[in-house]
């Protein structure tokens, strides 16, 4: 497995190694050691989620508040999409930043996004399913959003403005700007603090 980190620090993207033969292929998108020796602690998984989209669907910016948040292990089991990773985190060094992957059912990548960042997807492909492993249960209470088309934040879509489908909740999220203002937005202390407390967690079992 390739283990590639992003320049945001708490994404992580990793790259199976496929085999294939007459039958088909086989691949492990998901390791516990790669996983836990890369970021300092395993994923403990709570809840596992799937999406099916069609071209041209955004989902996103999507966070949680810290603690606990949600880390997620994001994959696609078929179709493509731009996955993209979002600082959130004030104080950060990259706060405001965004990195942009590929995930499809070619590669087959998948990407680890931390507890504190932000989250969003657009579909390139019609019947994408996307898988994602998440460390926490969904809880509505502690769920907040950014608007994907926050000119800020400047994502790069490869459609037209027009061609995006959002749903309601995510066009009507605020910006970046206005969630900071609103206290919605998590601190770069705060995400530091509790990721550290699942690494002493992890390290001294």
């Amino acid at each position: 497995m390739q283990i590639r980190e992003l320049g945001i620090s708490g994404a992580v993207e990793f790259t199976p190694r496929q085999f294939s033969d007459d039958r088909g292929l086989f691949a492990e998108w998901y390791r516990f050691e790669a996983l836990s020796e890369t970021v300092g602690h395993p994923l403990e998984l709570r809840q596992g989620n799937l999406s099916v989209s069609h071209r041209g669907v955004v989902r996103g910016i999507h966070f949680a508040d810290v603690p606990p948040s949600q880390a997620k292990y994001v994959t696609v089991m078929h179709g493509a999409i731009i996955d993209y990773v979002v600082d959130i985190r004030v104080g950060s060094p990259t706060f405001g930043q965004s990195e942009a992957v590929r995930l499809d059912s070619i590669d087959r990548r998948a990407l680890y996004i931390a507890e504190g960042l932000g989250h969003c997807f657009v579909a390139l492909d019609d019947d994408t399913v996307v898988s994602y492993l998440v460390s926490e249960v969904f809880a509505p209470e502690r769920e907040h959003g950014i608007t994907p088309l926050d000119e800020s934040i400047g994502l790069e879509y490869p459609f037209a403005r027009d061609e995006l489908l959002l749903s309601p909740k995510d066009l009507e999220a605020p910006t970046l700007a206005s969630a900071q203002q609103q206290g919605l937005l998590p601190s770069f202390a705060a995400a530091a603090d509790f990721t550290a407390t699942l690494d002493e967690r992890w390290s001294t079992r």
